[in-house]
């Protein structure tokens, strides 16, 4: 089973969202989490704007739970997705090796190759700054789950 993490800030905006658009497109041959590099909202639900945005595209990430980014998390997981070059720095600081450095990548970049671009933080904006990073998460994880999908069948 491939595992895939997104990871944001305070993993209540962008990652849950990410985590959901994700877990929507692919099989249950797939496990999809998210995370956060600070503890601000260890075990808080996202933030409602993220909920209402999911909820919009048929989307349910209200039963998620905010937890912070761990060194383990490198072993749990095959892809790890930042939403920003801040997010990017604090988990590459917690790699022990090249094998954790290579599973990191800035999820815009499936979308935009190598640009390193990201995502940006809604959460100071208003209720339009979530509908834009709905649509540049949905962009990137459709290419996400076309890519797994095709892996998947490659090996089978």
């Amino acid at each position: 089973m491939t595992k895939i993490l997104m990871v944001c800030l305070g993993n209540i905006c962008r990652s849950p969202l990410a985590e959901g658009i994700l877990k929507a497109k692919l099989s249950s041959n797939f496990m999809v989490d998210s995370a956060g590099t600070a503890n601000y909202h260890t075990g808080s639900a996202p933030d409602q704007r993220s909920v209402a945005v999911a909820k919009k595209y048929g989307l349910n990430i209200s039963n998620l739970k905010g937890r912070q980014f761990t060194v383990s998390d490198f072993d749990r997981f095959d892809r790890i997705y930042v939403m920003d070059s801040s997010n990017y720095q604090n988990v590459t600081k917690l790699a022990r090796n090249e094998n954790d450095l290579s599973k990191v990548n800035f999820i815009l970049n499936e979308v935009y190759p190598n640009e390193n671009f990201d995502v940006p933080d809604p959460y100071y904006g208003g209720n339009e700054g979530f509908e834009n990073i709905y649509n540049m998460l949905n962009e990137a994880c459709t290419i996400i789950a076309n890519n797994l999908t095709s892996e998947q069948n490659d090996i089978s």
